[in-house]
């Protein structure tokens, strides 16, 4: 891990040195501060919790969920590479009634806003839980996981085609009244064309960005090393890629951005924001080290003391100015 900032003194002589704010407002979602987590890499209702609470997050981003119980794709699923991870979990999942029974009343006790990322092969399998999701009553946003580079069967053309992702959302939109987040594929060649679409189709917020596609190859056997031969690049190698589209959207969307891709301390959290994000997610991270969150946490406040800024929304689109 990177060093952290020197500790703040809570005095300064006589005089207490203001703490500045950290609580942000994304598309009408109140968060006492931006730090969240990607889908997938927390569990179904915060399994970190064993090393620290979730409630210190800003927002909590379950595991992407669907309507039928689902598999995932073949073993082995991931692999170490430099600087990140390989993947090709395929998004396991139990059915609605388990969700419902096991996981849907411990997101409910949960004091923290809670986004539900969804998943579906079909539009109307999305809208279907887009539906469910929100007579639920107990998310403040949704989430619609457009952009899954891992997954087999279904989903994947949402990400890339405008047409598609437009017309989504929009029934997404109409079918729920809570905020609908879509999350886009990291692809330069169509990434401000689909967020053009889905923002007027009524998206209130896009997040980004989701895994790449990769590929590693065991040079003994010249065989593809995970189960389903193509996965996903997370973790760190691929920040900069990840930054400079947030930068990108930034400038090309008027809607807020949960910003993702290698995120690891507090130093990655400004970088994201100031390139235009609002909200930043952690992801691989979390499984390296348990503990990165709650210390960002800490360290950005620190930073903004230091850095004489009172207030962290300060931070958004700064590198723009």
């Amino acid at each position: 891990m990177l060093d952290s900032p020197t500790p703040v003194e809570a005095t300064s002589g006589s005089r207490a040195v203001k703490s500045p704010n950290l609580a942000i407002d994304i598309a009408g979602i109140r968060m006492k501060n931006p730090i969240t987590v990607g889908s997938g890499t927390y569990g179904h209702h915060g399994n970190f919790s064993q090393f620290f609470s979730v409630e210190e997050m800003g927002a909590l981003v379950p595991k992407t969920i669907r309507n039928y119980r689902w598999p995932g794709n073949p073993a082995p699923r991931v692999h170490e590479v430099t600087g990140g991870l390989h993947s090709s979990v395929g998004i396991p999942s139990n059915d609605w009634e388990t969700f419902i029974s096991k996981d849907a009343q411990i997101l409910e006790s949960l004091e923290l806003p809670v986004i539900q990322s969804v998943i579906g092969r079909t539009e109307d399998e999305y809208v279907e839980m887009v539906e469910k999701c929100s007579d639920l009553g107990i998310f403040a946003g949704l989430e619609l996981n457009l952009s899954c580079l891992n997954l087999k069967q279904g989903g994947l053309d949402f990400g890339y085609d405008p047409i598609a992702a437009e017309k989504l959302v929009k029934r997404a939109r109409k079918a729920s009244n809570i905020p609908i987040i879509a999350k886009l594929a990291p692809d330069y060649s169509s990434l401000a064309t689909v967020a053009k679409a889905v923002e007027g189709a009524g998206a209130d917020a896009i997040a980004l960005v989701n895994a790449p596609r990769a590929m590693c190859i065991d040079y003994k056997t010249r065989r593809p090393i995970i189960g389903n031969k193509i996965g996903a690049l997370s973790g760190a190698a691929i920040k900069p890629m990840a930054v400079y589209m947030i930068w990108q959207l930034y400038q090309t969307v008027n809607i807020p951005l949960f910003g993702m891709g290698g995120v690891t301390d507090y130093r990655d959290a400004v970088e994201f924001m100031a390139a235009g994000a609002r909200s930043v997610a952690f992801g691989t991270i979390n499984y390296v080290d348990p503990m990165a969150i709650p210390k960002a946490i800490k360290d950005l406040e620190q930073y903004l003391v230091e850095a004489g800024i009172d207030d962290v929304n300060d931070l958004v689109g700064s590198a723009h100015l």
